[in-house]
């Protein structure tokens, strides 16, 4: 899959900062082991976790001390 554009991952986030925190969260998840939601041609961590989010199975919640 080609990667999603920024104007469709920002559709399922509140910001740019959101989403980056959001993705770099989800690809640490990966490398450590946790399965991927979805069957990518891609073998990179970042490039699954965007794809994740492009297809809204990337949830968050926005805290106080940071975003969970």
């Amino acid at each position: 899959m080609k990667q999603p554009s920024l104007d469709e991952l920002m559709k399922h986030v509140d910001s740019k900062y959101t989403l980056v925190v959001a993705a770099a969260k989800r690809a640490r998840e990966i490398t450590e082991g946790m399965p991927k939601f979805i069957e990518s041609d891609s073998y990179k961590p970042v490039s699954v976790a965007l794809e994740e989010i492009a297809q809204n199975l990337i949830h968050y919640e926005r805290t106080k001390t940071g975003i969970k």
